[in-house]
């Protein structure tokens, strides 16, 4: 895990999962002080820049470059959705140990 000060430049992260109108959800990922670097991915860290990580169930779906994705094959049922920033060089990001992650439950 890499955790940084709180304050002013600190990564925030929410997350909207919304019904797609022809099938499955589109996931939005709004981020702050955060900026998807797919150019820089598995590079040293720099800070403020990185990719994210999304989860089903805890299960890895998928790691994104971007601030939308759109999910087609999710469990039936209750499915608890969660996506973490990380850096570019995979580690975790948190804010004072706190990590940088956001979950949702949907009824899919």
């Amino acid at each position: 895990m890499l955790s940084v000060p709180a304050g002013a430049d600190a990564p925030k992260l929410k997350i909207e999962v919304t019904p797609d109108p022809s099938a499955g959800w589109n996931l939005h990922i709004m981020t702050e002080n955060f900026r998807f670097s797919p150019e820089n991915a598995s590079g040293d860290h720099v800070p403020g820049e990185g990719h994210a990580h999304v989860y089903a169930n805890g299960i890895k779906l998928a790691r994104v470059y971007g601030p939308w994705m759109h999910l087609d094959s999710l469990p039936e049922g209750e499915v608890e959705l969660e996506v973490a920033l990380n850096s570019n060089d995979h580690r975790p990001l948190a804010v004072d140990d706190t990590p940088v992650a956001q979950t949702v439950t949907l009824n899919n």
